[in-house]
């Protein structure tokens, strides 16, 4: 088949460039644009976040540089799909916010010991390393994990991700940790500027000014900050020009207690990235049964974890197929997997030049925050939104009951786990960890009651009738 007849039945599909068709340069070039500004808030706040909380400070810029790279090198691997590992499809590879909670208590176990900076990285990449190689194994097989990482245990936990980050952007908005103006007018005007703004741009009828809303917003805060003073970029001058990636450049650290939250985060991501890639197919106009399916979805988990483990060995924190971009494919038309050599492209020469995350780290706290409220309550709903699919009979009701009470209860009170070895006590005090295993336990445990079923079919056959019988009079 000629590339003209490919483009001719996918323009007969509503869209202008297939899987495999050849745009050239400028449509390409155009397409990924679109690509990496949907997505470039995405690839950068968790780092940004990380090195906030846990005062990485001067190391920021060049984990921000990496971030970039790493997403660019990951791209090109999705897309591109060397032997069995990536999708083929046209999607794109990113830092995950799924991680960010379980990366956060990781670090606070480091540091609470009196770990440096350097520790603390070390500790982060090297559990991120090992973790990674469970979504390696799980993309074997990763269709059949559904029986164990049920809707109701996913959505438990997407929900138990998205709330404790909650806290991360409210403290962000009133000025950061330990701040001595927290809660001040400025603070809060700055973080409303971002808020507000990207509030009015997400309801445009533009679907691109939708898909840059975020971007804007900060870029409006930031401008906001200057002219507040509350900019200061003196510094960038003594940036190196280039970031030179060093493998392993902090050292490699293993514990426990990090370990465990992030290999239970990976079994999780597998099943994100299977609903990602599944939505990208029917977008794309590609089959979502068959082998050609579950080729691609095996291919693609499979390099969510090769991705990231390049992630931690170049000073990175965990990567996965981002699903933003899913939009920016039926906005264009454009579901060529060959757009995705020009993304990875962009995004790893903006890796290159450290200046990039020197601006972005003095990004006031309050303007991040505005923009982080919204991003993570989204995740939070993101939750809902699973758990709205499942059967919420009162078998399942007491399971997500349990395990967020659980999670959400040991990051509001940490003490209550103070008697248990210290090992134990790390691992459980992950909200993520402690809702997770919560779930996966009891949805293992607790039968499934098959009276609660006919009490289901009963209750809609009665509404039925009633609606009926409502009609007729």
């Amino acid at each position: 088949m000629t590339q003209e007849t490919r483009t001719e039945q996918s323009r007969n599909h509503d869209l202008l460039y297939s899987l495999h068709d050849r745009p050239s340069f400028w449509p390409s070039t155009f397409a990924a644009l679109q690509h990496v500004l949907a997505s470039l808030v995405g690839v950068i706040t968790p780092t940004l976040i990380v090195g906030g909380v846990l005062g990485l400070g001067e190391h920021v810029p060049y984990l921000i540089s990496m971030a970039l790279m790493v997403s660019g090198v990951g791209t090109f691997i999705q897309c591109r799909r060397i032997g069995p590992v990536g999708a083929g499809m046209l999607c794109l590879q990113g830092t995950s916010f799924a991680f960010l909670t379980a990366v956060l208590s990781a670090g606070m176990i480091v540091k609470s010991r009196g770990g440096t900076p350097e520790d603390i990285l070390a500790t982060i990449f090297g559990v991120s390393f090992c973790a990674a190689f469970i979504e390696i194994f799980l993309s074997r097989f990763v269709h059949k994990l559904q029986k164990i990482i049920t809707p109701v245990v996913t959505g438990t936990i997407i929900i138990l991700i998205g709330i404790p980050l909650i806290k991360v952007a409210m403290t962000d908005i009133g000025g950061g940790f330990g701040a001595q103006n927290f809660g001040a007018l400025d603070n809060l005007l700055l973080a409303g500027i971002v808020l507000v703004s990207v509030i009015l741009l997400n309801r445009s009828k533009n679907p691109m000014i939708r898909l840059a809303a975020v971007v804007i917003g900060l870029a409006l805060g930031m401008l906001a900050a200057f002219f507040m003073g509350r900019l200061d970029f003196s510094h960038l001058s003594s940036l190196p020009v280039i970031s030179i990636p060093v493998p392993f450049k902090f050292g490699f650290q293993f514990d426990l207690a990090a370990f465990i939250p992030l290999a239970i985060l990976f079994c999780v991501s597998a099943m994100e990235t299977t609903g990602d890639l599944t939505a990208n197919s029917t977008i794309s106009r590609e089959p979502v049964k068959g082998p050609v399916y579950i080729n691609r979805i095996r291919g693609g988990v499979l390099a969510d974890g090769v991705n990231s483990m390049i992630a931690a060995v170049f000073n990175s924190m965990p990567s996965t197929t981002f699903s933003q971009n899913n939009g920016v494919i039926a906005l264009t038309g454009v579901a060529s997997r060959f757009v995705g050599i020009y993304i990875a492209a962009i995004l790893f020469i903006m890796g290159l030049f450290p200046v990039i995350g020197g601006i972005l780290q003095q990004m006031p706290k309050p303007v991040l925050g505005g923009a982080t409220l919204i991003m993570f309550g989204t995740v939070a709903v993101a939750g809902i939104r699973v758990l709205s699919q499942a059967n919420l009979d009162r078998r399942n009701m007491m399971i997500i009951a349990i395990s967020v009470g659980m999670g959400i209860g040991v990051s509001t009170v940490p003490d209550v786990l103070q008697a248990l070895p210290k090992t134990v006590a790390n691992i459980l005090s992950s909200p993520v960890a402690m809702g997770a295993i919560t779930a996966i336990l009891l949805s293992l445990v607790l039968p499934e009651s098959k009276e609660e079923e006919v009490d289901v079919a009963e209750t809609e056959a009665d509404a039925a009738a009633k609606k009926k019988l409502g009609e007729v009079s």
